[in-house]
């Protein structure tokens, strides 16, 4: 089979899915389908914001689907009609079976981590909160249970401690896109030997990667200046790392936190969250160890440098986060 006798339909939404399915294409595979979120209603006014797939689809004149429900029955019909012969599904919804199961050559997904280390919806986000030096993409086919199917392929690569979940976001995206055209190949060539993810146990325990919701990333000062900065910048630049900010003679507010690093790692605390100002350096004691707050986002306002916030909100050392 070549290129472009193989029938491919490629589901997926956000950035991370447009570098693979832009290489998919310029390598000349044959794209039959394509199928995106229905449009998102974002903003004030409520203006309908079209996915970054389906804005590359519509670019490049692939056939494009939104279905609102995946069992839609006119959907399978839409779908089936296109006989493909392999899906490939890179951050999108989870699939019924009436859908993965179709076309004769499989299902396979792109995952941002190295499988079965964290199944769910942030795999990118969780390694880093978590504080892992390695992380990577696998690819492997669907079957019922969530991001558990067998291994196709994988590949690795090391995290730094300082870097935050956008960089390392970015970094996954183009090896993703490599992986997935390698994974085709060995598709095309017959070239696979997939691998049960029970049989990599040993290697990579198996944990999960929920979704992230706001409380998820409420910052704890009880804990090391280590995990915090871990949390900062597993969460940066989106959603972001919040706090609450006691100001004397002011409400309490919430601020996000974008960047920090560590300015001490040893020294135990006795009020974790208390502030500390050292030319023009915000500074927050933690349990054990001291983090140096680098980028801030008030509320209502813009992202800055936290000298800037300094400089405005008249934070003292009275003061606690």
């Amino acid at each position: 089979m070549t290129k472009k006798e193989l029938r491919i339909v490629f589901f997926g939404t956000p950035d991370f899915a447009v570098e693979s399915l832009r290489r998919i294409v310029a390598e000349g595979y044959n794209v039959t389908g394509v199928v995106t979120m229905p449009d998102k209603a974002a903003g004030r006014g409520h203006k309908l914001i079209q996915s970054p797939v389906k804005q590359f689809a519509t670019e490049n004149n692939l056939y494009l689907m939104q279905p609102p429900k995946l069992k839609d029955p006119e959907f399978i019909s839409q779908l089936s009609a296109l006989e493909a012969d392999l899906f490939i599904v890179i951050a999108f919804r989870m699939l019924p079976e009436a859908v993965w199961a179709m076309p004769p050559l499989g299902t396979f997904n792109l995952h941002g981590s190295l499988l079965p280390r964290y199944r769910g919806a942030a795999p990118i986000n969780r390694a880093i909160m978590n504080g892992d030096s390695e992380t990577g993409v696998t690819t492997f086919f669907l079957k019922h249970e969530i991001d558990t199917g067998d291994i196709i392929d994988r590949c690795a690569i090391t995290v730094g401690p300082d870097e935050n979940a956008g960089s390392v976001h970015d970094r996954l995206m183009t090896l993703g896109a490599e992986l997935t055209l390698k994974t085709l190949d060995r598709i095309i060539n017959g070239n696979l030997n997939t691998i049960p993810q029970d049989q990599l146990a040993d290697e990579a325990e198996p944990c999960t990667a929920p979704k992230i919701f706001k409380e998820d990333c409420r910052i704890d000062w009880n804990r090391s200046a280590r995990q915090v900065h871990n949390h900062v910048r597993g969460l940066s630049p989106y959603p972001g790392a919040w706090t609450t900010i006691a100001m004397q003679g002011s409400e309490p507010s919430d601020i996000k936190i974008l960047a920090t690093k560590t300015v001490d790692e040893t020294a135990c605390h006795s009020k974790p969250g208390h502030i500390v100002i050292d030319n023009q350096r915000l500074i927050v004691e933690c349990a054990t160890g001291s983090l140096e707050i680098l980028e801030v986002q008030p509320t209502g306002k813009r992202r800055m440098p936290a000298s800037d916030w300094l400089r405005g909100a008249r934070i003292s050392e009275a003061d606690f986060l």
